[in-house]
């Protein structure tokens, strides 16, 4: 089917698109022997989605460590709790792989969180703002992007919400996992219209107001 996609995706369209929710498995991993099961079986698959959370500061010049690496397939999706685990060597492994596909937004900035958190070699990584302009999309936020190709929206409600909780809510659950699973979406909606060709890019101006850049 062709598609229609935007240079720049409105903002304020956002809210009337329906909701895009993860709806496989979500395996939260809160001991270094579970993470080791976890890793094995996470790089048996061909193609993985990733993702940080870190509690939110709210003081100037305060920051948390990241507390959340959520990795997904199409089906599944852990949630290591690196408040928990800390790098044990199964996330450090994961982390340092060459041999499977993993993609992430913003991903820089999660491996400069990761790495605060402990040593490890950087693997392979693909990240979606690098590879999203080669089909015109300037945007760089996951919920507009999404927006954008697959007209539907990703809630960001949990963002701000305490990822260091003794136990996390369905909802964050939920919200982590979905982000993960998002950016294996968005990677093969990329590779697949870059591949036929088979959409239309609409270029609008950029909006009036004034905006902070969106990274997330």
């Amino acid at each position: 089917m062709h598609k229609t996609i935007y240079n720049r995706f409105d903002k304020r369209l956002i809210a009337d698109l329906p909701l895009a929710q993860f709806e496989g498995r979500i395996i939260v991993i809160i001991s270094a022997s579970e993470a080791e099961r976890a890793v094995n079986y996470l790089l048996s698959k061909p193609l993985l989605g990733l993702d940080t959370e870190t509690r939110p500061s709210f003081q100037r010049g305060r920051q948390h460590q990241v507390a959340l690496l959520q990795v997904a397939t199409d089906d599944t999706c852990f949630l290591f709790r690196l408040n928990h685990i800390g790098m044990s060597p199964a996330i450090v492994r994961l982390l340092e792989d060459t041999t499977v596909t993993k993609v992430g937004l913003s991903w820089h900035d999660d491996l400069n969180a990761l790495h605060r958190l402990g040593k490890f070699e950087t693997g392979d990584f693909i990240d979606i703002q690098t590879h999203i302009h080669d089909i015109g999309i300037e945007d760089l936020s996951l919920q507009k992007i999404y927006a954008n190709l697959f007209g539907r929206k990703i809630s960001k409600r949990q963002q701000l919400s305490n990822w260091e909780a003794d136990i996390l809510s369905d909802k964050q659950k939920l919200y982590a996992a979905t982000d993960a699973w998002a950016c294996i979406e968005i990677y093969k909606e990329i590779i697949s219209l870059k591949e036929n060709g088979n959409y239309e890019l609409i270029i609008k101006e950029e909006e009036s107001e004034t905006n902070h850049p969106e990274t997330r």
